[in-house]
């Protein structure tokens, strides 16, 4: 079948003779040469040449490559991707001249083929092919041939920001910042506005997004797309005709449910649809493997060099001075924490900088020592001639998306637009522009196409429309763009240099365009970000990401687009990182490890006759039973868990105590004390929670979750600066490892190893010391998540296998076992225990999350985010945290789901579990505080079915210290 449809499908003609042409063409005399971004500049536009509103030009002879500039940006993220390229707006073509003779007139597509006839590039470099024909000039329809005017100035020796990079999101920045009111705003593009990848893009726009918190970012893009023209006068080229994600398996069917309880209480519109409605709103489908559709009103695609254009001249009339080709030669950080810009038109100096410069981005970070995690990775997608079915279409298409296809596909004037994802062996990187920088005059440059890598998925397309079958393709775009490992964006100030922010790694950047330029104007603006995006914090990532790492997870990620996307999802490339605690090779043939930070760290371990191995499912699966195994161990004997990837800080100087105080909303805790402590933001926002215990007088030990290091010590850090105060911090967490050890016999085990007294009465809940356990030294802190008596035992990362194995051999009488973060979970649940980026983040107060034991709002202490509080406090709250049971039958809730009242969306779960004492289900919640009381009958959402639920007094198990202390008064606690 692939051989026949071959030569139809690379022959506008059709038929054989053509390719037998193309096999038997001598090899030209000379390589097709790259062609400048400016080969086509005046070209005139002929008549009904429009497509889209971009014009289509022959190529002018060769000319010079021309610098290029801006950041990688296009269009889809999550389920099925969102499509990267595909807007084709302008066919590319050159003069027949340069063409054999046999094949004149031929499908530019051809010229795949044609890149196996002819030598190879010296230095083993892609072949790019001219941007020149493709480039939109004019912007897009009705903005009338508008060009833009170079402007190779700096027009300004200082500036409060300057953005590097000029693509879309660069621009959006430069836009949102000025309208905002900030004076002083320079952008510098090194080549011309959208060159990267922004000129290229597909510019797909859509609502979904398989994530909680990027949905916020597609929704703004969107509401800001629609009323841009109106703002500008310029025209962005927007179509709006819905897209739909096609369900062609069960599972499918089970994630798009997945994903419909996790939209139900965001504003934006989506539906779970049957068959017959997909056939409706695409009746060119196919349908014998339909089951259903996700479908999303509103999504569609928008061109990409005219909404720049409109983002630009609307940054312009608000006061942003935009300057290219200016190339950024150097940064020069200052102590005062203001920068030094250095270009070849001289120096301005700024308050701060911001790196958006696509797959230029490494190449900036590299001037002040930073290497960010990036690649580029080779994209391409194809478009069809006129096909009569299209074409006599009343109405516009909708994008779909194929799963299991792999490929986006959506209408292209009278034809179609498609583009796939390859699987991580069959893709592409271009990985030489990471260890050689990028060819510097590569700006509006393609690769050749390569379409033996995706024709399993152009077959897969014509399958699914079979009116594809008799279309032509007319071209191929095979162009690059960026990638970070986990494929989403790095967005935010940089740990570790001042002032220094990034917006940068954007796969799809034309959707997250608009909403990421207001995110980080209101965050550079407000002093804090404006919701919780913890997922795009560029300081998820450490010097452990390598750039092996990076191809590697690279990828995965462009192979894994369109997979189902699973609770609790693992994936394995690039694992394990140099980063493993010092029980890795112990433990890893024993346990499912799970990635956290670049750390490896067991979710639950083996027994014989267990199931084992990661697989993954919407319901209960093969971790089931043995989590409940090792939850009865932990709540009956004693369990052990490596807790080593927690983020761990040292304090100490002669302000610590001062400047603690006012870091934290908790009191500071006095020597040999530990408490929980809650950065806030100046409006009262749950920034991070952190265990502070101050282990000698104004030396304290600081511990996070391990998804949290560099962004807790950013803070941190900031706040040191700010506030002048003399204060040494150092990061410990790879230098020391971290065991826990919980249960009822916890104590008993561990007095075996030690000469220190550790009765109830001599090392108290909530204490630390330093002891030594079979003689290796540790900071015993009487601590545990699961709520049960337990310790954290800091040490040496190296002693970690001797301190296991000893804590081990002592507790063989009491059948100590090893338990793992799954489980951990569970007992937390049970104890009320609340989770930081679950229960609380940057979306919630700490009032309304239950939190008031932790925040002082009378000591004496101004700390950050107190007054906010108070007035928080003072004017009610209109939701709050409650404790659900639920019952289920074979799901339980994770976090995300719908809560419903009445046939209506009231509020939203944040974590969730099985209750292994209950035997039911067990959620917190979010919902308006006249639905908050305890008896409240509630549904939840899960899987297309809801649940009955119960808001019920927390915690549903007491903890340890809580148990002990009714036992002292006679009381009978509950278990």
């Amino acid at each position: 079948m692939r051989q026949a449809l071959r030569p139809r499908f690379y022959s506008p003609g059709g038929g054989g003779p053509l390719w037998a042409a193309l096999r038997a063409t001598p090899r030209p005399a000379r390589p097709l040469t790259p062609r400048g971004a400016d080969a086509i500049r005046g070209c005139p536009t002929p008549p009904h040449s429009a497509w889209f509103g971009v014009r289509r030009c022959p190529v002018a002879p060769a000319a010079a490559p021309q610098p290029g500039g801006g950041p990688a940006s296009s269009a889809g993220a999550g389920l099925g991707g969102q499509g990267r390229h595909g807007t084709g707006r302008a066919r590319r073509q050159r003069s027949p001249s340069l063409l054999p003779a046999a094949v004149r007139g031929m499908s530019t597509v051809l010229r795949g083929a044609l890149q196996r006839l002819r030598p190879p590039r010296r230095g083993g470099r892609p072949d790019p092919l001219s941007a020149a024909a493709l480039r939109p000039l004019g912007g897009g329809a009705g903005v009338q041939g508008r060009k833009e005017t170079a402007s190779p100035s700096l027009g300004k020796d200082r500036a409060d920001t300057v953005i590097i990079g000029g693509g879309c999101v660069g621009v959006s920045l430069a836009y949102h910042l000025a309208k905002a009111g900030l004076k002083d705003v320079v952008l510098l593009e090194k080549s011309e506005l959208t060159a990267g990848s922004t000129w290229h893009a597909a510019g797909l726009t859509t609502y979904f997004h398989p994530g909680i918190n990027l949905k916020k970012i597609h929704s703004y893009s969107i509401k800001l797309y629609e009323k841009l023209e109106e703002e500008t006068g310029q025209a962005v080229g927007f179509h709006q005709p819905g897209s739909i994600r096609i369900a062609s398996t069960p599972t499918r069917v089970d994630e798009f449910k997945y994903q419909m309880t996790r939209a139900g209480w965001h504003p934006t519109e989506q539906y779970l649809i049957t068959p017959e409605k997909v056939q409706e709103l695409f009746p060119l489908l196919n349908m014998d493997t339909v089951l259903a559709g996700l479908y999303n009103p509103g999504d569609g695609h928008i061109d990409p060099y005219s909404l720049t254009m409109a983002l630009a001249a609307g940054a312009r009339k608000y006061g942003a001075q935009i300057n290219y080709p200016v190339q950024v030669t150097n940064l020069n950080s200052g102590s005062d924490g203001t920068w030094e810009v250095e270009t070849a038109l001289g120096i301005i100096r700024a308050k701060r900088v911001v790196n958006t410069a696509g797959f230029w981005a490494r190449d900036i970070g590299k001037m002040i020592g930073l290497q960010h995690p990036l690649i580029p990775v080779h994209h391409q997608y194809v478009v069809t001639s006129t096909i009569p079915e299209v074409k006599a279409l009343k109405t516009e298409l909708p994008v779909i998306r194929d799963l299991e296809g792999s490929y986006y596909l959506r209408q292209e004037r009278d034809g179609l637009l498609f583009g796939p994802y390859e699987s991580e062996e069959k893709m592409k990187l271009q990985d030489s522009w990471v260890t050689n920088g990028v060819p510097p005059g590569f700006g509006k440059e393609l690769f050749e196409s390569d379409l033996d890598r995706i024709m399993e998925h152009i077959e897969a397309a014509m399958e699914m429309v079979p009116v594809l079958k008799k279309a032509d393709i007319i071209n191929t775009i095979a162009g690059p763009i960026t990638y970070s490992p986990d494929i989403l964006p790095m967005v935010g100030p940089h740990q570790g240099v001042r002032n220094y922010w990034v917006a940068i790694g954007f796969g799809y950047g034309i959707i997250h365009a608009g909403g990421i330029g207001k995110y980080l104007s209101d965050w550079i603006l407000e002093g804090e970000p404006p919701f919780d995006l913890i997922e795009l914090d560029p300081n998820r990532y450490g010097k452990w990401t390598t750039i092996e790492y990076t191809a590697a997870k690279a990828r995965e990620s462009y192979g894994f687009n369109n997979i189902v996307g699973y609770p609790k999802e693992e994936r394995f490339a690039g694992r394990p990182t140099e980063r493993t605690s010092g029980l890795y090779d112990l433990l890893k043939s024993k346990c499912s490890m799970g990635f956290h930070a670049g750390w490896e760290q067991p979710h639950w371990f083996y027994k014989p006759g267990d199931e084992t191995g990661y697989k993954p499912s919407f319901r209960r699966t093969n971790w089931f039973d043995p989590v409940g195994r090792e939850y009865k161990q932990v709540m009956g004997n004693v369990g052990v868990i490596d807790l080593s990837p927690f983020g761990k800080f040292k304090v100490k100087g002669t302000d610590s105590v001062k400047m603690l105080d006012h870091l934290f909303a908790n009191v500071v805790p006095k020597v040999g004390s530990t408490n929980i402590s809650h950065m806030l933001t100046p409006r009262g926002k749950v920034y991070a929670e952190l265990t502070v215990s101050q282990l000698y007088p104004g030396e304290f030990m600081l511990v996070t979750g391990s998804g949290s290091e560099l962004h807790d010590l950013r803070w941190i850090e900031e706040t040191v600066m700010r506030g002048r105060y003399k204060v040494e911090i150092e990061n410990v967490t790879d230098e020391m490892g971290v065991l826990g050890v919980a249960g009822p016999y916890a104590r008993q085990v561990l007095q075996k190893l030690t000469d220190e007294d550790l009765s109830d009465g001599s090392f108290k809940f909530l204490q630390s010391r330093h002891l030594k356990l079979s003689d290796i030294a540790v900071t015993a802190i009487r601590i545990s998540y699961t709520g049960e008596l337990g310790w954290e035992l800091y040490h040496r990362k190296e002693d970690s296998i001797a301190l296991y194995n000893a804590i081990m051999e002592a507790g063989q009488k009491e059948g100590i076992d090893n338990f793992g973060t799954y489980a951990l979970n569970a007992l937390r649940l049970e104890k009320g225990f609340r989770a930081w980026g679950a229960e609380m983040n940057c979306d919630t107060n700490p009032l309304e999350a239950g939190l008031e034991y932790f925040v002082k709002l009378n000591k004496p202490a101004d700390f950050t985010g107190k007054q906010a509080l108070k007035q928080i406090k003072e004017k009610g709250l209109k939701r709050r945290l409650v404790y659900l049971t639920l019952e289920t039958d074979n799901v339980d809730p994770e976090g995300n789901e719908s809560v419903w009242h009445n046939g209506k969306v009231i509020g939203n779960t944040t974590s969730g579990s099985f209750s292994y004492s209950a035997q039911q289900s067990l959620a917190f919640a979010y919902v308006p505080t006249e639905l908050s009381k305890v008896g409240q009958k509630l549904e939840v959402e899960l899987l297309g079915k809801n649940y009955p639920a119960t808001i019920i007094q927390e915690p549903l198990v007491l903890t340890e210290p809580t148990r002990t202390r009714l036992q002292k008064k006679g009381e009978s606690p509950k278990i």
